[in-house]
């Protein structure tokens, strides 16, 4: 039997199922350490738990906008379960004490990240260092995306030390029915209200797009956030052009029916690892336009295949929403092949890829050959630094 305990920041409903299908697995013991319930800004809709799981005592520092997991108790929480392996997803206090449980126990400590080259392109000395421990003690890795993979590549680990658990949802769950659902959207925007999900630049394409095709567009928020009240101010000044629709939060169980009642799926982040939504799109059969600031920008979308990946620019942009909604069977090819592209994306493969990575980590030490350092081309551009081989 293999003990497994998965360290996470909080329970996310995209991950639930995975861990539930890794502790149905025959011969795992899972348990999984939650530092908090729920991080103050979700309002996540949870899925059943079916795995051994503890919330630990809730200690959470915000620092920049981003929450900051402090909990001490992960320490008498992995003496009490005796894991035999250990998966962190993160670099807070709590993963360091994880991992520093493992070196006095002498157990292996599998990081597993959703991070990339892009979104790790601005650490500090301090966080590559912190990263640097991390991954020197590591054997195997988890990454949630091939830009995770070409991540741990950077800091020169051996790419049969990756292992890939993608981010996912479940795919049949938004297949659209074969009646159909009536668009009564030409675009849908589902993400938090907030400046970093950018659903302003949503509205400003919108209008863009009318005015390109001489007719009104509709749009569709899901969602809800801090930006609610200015986007229905904006809505009001441009309700000529945009017939904008404001759905408010939307929980799991409503969300295929919003995607498939629109055309194009807008994902004009400023920053996301991945984003999961994405697959949602794709799975109801919707073409996405997407910033090459989301992890999905090249990998789950594809330019000129099921999408566009678009710098953030207004005609950039309208030009590809107007390409598709001008013609119905362009439209429709796109979203077909989105189902297709997605479809690999599954529960299944992201609960064998942390399973994996575990079996190997406790797999017998096999010398590999000494290396030499990669310096990334950010780290000499920027700072000098060079990132030696792990």
């Amino acid at each position: 039997m293999l003990k497994i305990a998965l360290v996470v920041n909080e329970p996310p409903p995209y991950r639930i199922p995975v861990f539930n299908r890794i502790a149905a697995q025959s011969g795992i013991d899972l348990h999984v350490v939650f530092c908090c319930q729920r991080e103050p800004n979700r309002q996540w809709d949870l899925p059943p738990f079916a795995f051994s799981h503890s919330f630990l005592r809730e200690r959470i520092t915000t620092v920049d906008g981003r929450y900051i997991h402090n909990n001490p108790d992960v320490l008498p929480a992995l003496s009490r379960f005796g894991p035999d392996v250990v998966v962190g997803n993160g670099f807070n206090p709590t993963h360091l004490y994880a991992m520093a449980w493992c070196a006095l126990r002498r157990r292996p400590y599998v990081p597993m990240t959703d991070g990339t080259l892009r979104s790790e392109a601005a650490l500090s000395r301090f966080h590559l260092a912190v990263r640097h421990l991390v991954y020197r003690r590591a054997k195997t890795f988890i990454a949630a995306s091939g830009g995770g993979i070409a991540l741990y590549r950077d800091y020169g680990v051996p790419a049969e030390r990756c292992h890939l658990s993608c981010l996912c949802i479940d795919n049949d769950r938004y297949r659209p029915a074969e009646s159909g659902v009536a668009k009564a959207h030409d675009f849908i925007f589902c993400a938090r209200l907030e400046a970093g999900k950018n659903p302003v630049f949503a509205i400003e394409v919108a209008v863009r797009c009318a005015q390109a095709m001489g007719r009104r567009t509709r749009l569709l928020f899901a969602g809800a956030g801090s930006q609610e009240a200015e986007l229905r101010r904006i809505a009001a000044e441009v309700i000529a052009q945009v017939d904008v629709t404001f759905h408010g939060f939307a929980t799991q169980a409503e969300l295929p029916g919003l995607y498939q009642s629109a055309r194009i799926f807008l994902f004009p982040t400023r920053a996301d690892v991945w984003g999961v939504v994405a697959n949602e799109a794709c799975a109801a059969g919707l073409p996405v336009i997407v910033s090459p600031h989301a992890g999905v920008a090249g990998e789950l979308i594809v330019d000129g295949h099921n999408g566009f990946v678009r710098a953030l620019d207004l005609d950039e942009w309208s030009t590809a929403a107007a390409l598709l909604l001008a013609n119905d069977t362009r439209c429709a090819s796109f979203g077909q092949r989105a189902m297709l592209k997605v479809a690999p994306y599954s529960f299944d493969q992201a609960a064998q890829g942390i399973v994996d990575a575990c079996v190997a980590a406790r797999a017998p030490c096999q010398r590999t050959p000494a290396t030499t350092g990669i310096t990334r081309a950010r780290s000499s551009a920027n700072r000098g630094h060079q990132r030696p081989m792990v």
